[in-house]
C-alpha cells in the first residue's frame, strides 16, 4: 500500500517531495552559483523512508558531485558535467573553464500532483560556453526530462524515483558524445544520468543480477563497464555512520534501454569515492546528427535496510514499468 505524499513547488528553485515527515528529495533546478561546476539541475538530498541520507553534495574531492544529476562528461568538446576536463593520457586532467557548459531550465511543460504521485516534464537547452558560442551555435540541444516520484511503500521501506530524457540535438552538425574512457583513460566511462553517494558510502557493497558484484570495490570493479543487456539493474548497499544501519539504491534500466542503438554500460565505483552511473558512452564516441533524438528511460529506487540479490529481483519483478 502506498503512502501519501506532500509536494512543495518554490517557484524558481525547487521541488521538495516529503512522506510521513521526511523530506525525501528535492529537485533543484535553480543552478549554483560556480559556472565551473556546470549550472544545471540536481537532486539532493535523496532520503530514505526512515530519513537516512543517501546522496551527497559538493563533496571535497570533486565539488560538481551534486546527488543525482544528469550530465554529459564529453560532448562535442564541451564538458556538461562540471570541474576538470579530461584532455587525454597526455595532458589528464586540467582546469579549462572555457570547456564547462550549462543545462538550462526554460519551465515545466507538465506538472502532476496526485495523492501519491509527483510527475513533472521540464524543458531545458544545453548551452556550450560563452567562447564557444561566438564560432558556432549558442543554442547545442533541447532535452525534455520527465521526472516521477512514486510507490512510497512504508512496508517495504522503498520509494522510486523514474528519470527519462529525450535529448535533440539542434545544433546544426553532429554533436558527439564520448567519456574519459573514449579519450583514452581506462574504465573511467562516466556520463550520462550520475549519482554520488554520502562520504559514509563509501567501500560499499555493489551486486547485480546472475551473481556479479561483491563486497566493497570489488565487487564494483566486477560489474565496472557491464553492458546493460547483461546485467539490466544493479544495486548498492552500505552502513550510515551517525544511525544504526544499512540503505540500499537500485539502479534500473527500463526494458527498452537495452534495444536503444547507443548501448548503455555501467560505471560504478565504491572507492574511492562511491558512484554509479548510467553511461551511454563508456567505451565508444558516438553521433547524435543535426535534428535527432536520444532517448532512455531509468529508475532509482531509495530503500531502508540492505537487500541482497533476491530482495532487489523480487521487488523489479512486482513494480512493472
Amino acid at each position: 500500500m502506498t503512502e501519501p505524499i506532500t509536494v512543495t513547488h518554490t517557484h524558481g528553485e525547487r521541488v521538495t517531495v516529503a512522506s510521513g515527515g521526511v523530506e525525501l528529495l528535492a529537485y533543484v533546478y535553480k543552478p549554483d552559483a560556480d559556472p565551473f561546476e556546470s549550472l544545471k539541475p540536481y537532486t539532493h538530498p535523496l532520503r530514505t523512508l526512515a530519513g537516512n541520507q543517501v546522496s551527497g553534495y559538493r563533496p571535497n574531492d570533486h565539488r560538481w558531485h551534486k546527488g543525482l544529476q544528469m550530465t554529459a562528461s564529453h560532448l562535442s568538446g564541451q564538458n556538461f558535467w562540471g570541474g576538470n576536463s579530461y584532455l587525454g593520457p597526455e595532458q589528464g586532467y586540467q582546469r579549462v573553464e572555457e570547456r564547462v557548459g550549462s543545462m538550462r531550465h526554460d519551465g515545466f511543460e507538465e506538472f502532476t500532483v496526485t495523492a501519491d504521485r509527483l510527475r513533472f516534464t521540464e524543458k531545458l537547452t544545453w548551452v556550450p560556453h560563452p567562447s564557444e558560442q561566438h564560432s558556432g551555435a549558442q543554442e547545442w540541444a533541447r532535452e525534455l526530462r520527465t521526472v516521477e516520484v512514486h510507490s512510497v511503500e512504508p512496508a517495504e521501506g522503498t520509494w522510486a524515483i523514474d528519470w527519462s530524457i529525450r535529448l535533440t540535438n539542434i545544433r546544426g552538425e553532429e554533436l558527439r558524445f564520448g567519456s574519459p574512457t573514449t579519450a583514452g583513460r581506462e574504465m573511467a566511462g562516466y556520463t550520462g544520468l550520475n549519482w554520488r553517494g554520502p562520504r559514509d558510502f563509501t567501500g560499499g557493497d555493489v551486486f547485480g543480477p546472475g551473481g556479479r558484484g561483491g563486497r566493497g570495490e570489488a565487487g564494483a570493479s566486477d560489474l565496472m563497464g557491464t553492458p546493460a543487456a547483461e546485467a539490466p539493474w544493479i544495486a548498492f548497499t552500505a552502513e550510515h555512520d551517525d544511525v544504526d544501519g544499512h540503505s540500499t539504491l537500485l539502479f534500473a534500466h527500463a526494458p527498452e534501454n537495452t534495444d536503444a542503438v547507443h548501448a548503455s554500460h555501467w560505471f560504478v565505483r565504491s572507492e574511492p569515492i562511491p558512484s554509479v552511473a548510467f553511461s551511454w558512452a563508456f567505451f565508444e564516441e558516438f553521433a547524435l546528427p543535426p535534428g535527432e533524438s536520444l532517448a532512455y528511460r531509468y529508475r532509482v529506487v531509495v530503500v531502508d535496510g540492505a537487500w541482497d540479490r533476491d530482495r532487489a529481483e523480487t521487488y523489479l519483478k512486482s513494480h512493472g514499468w
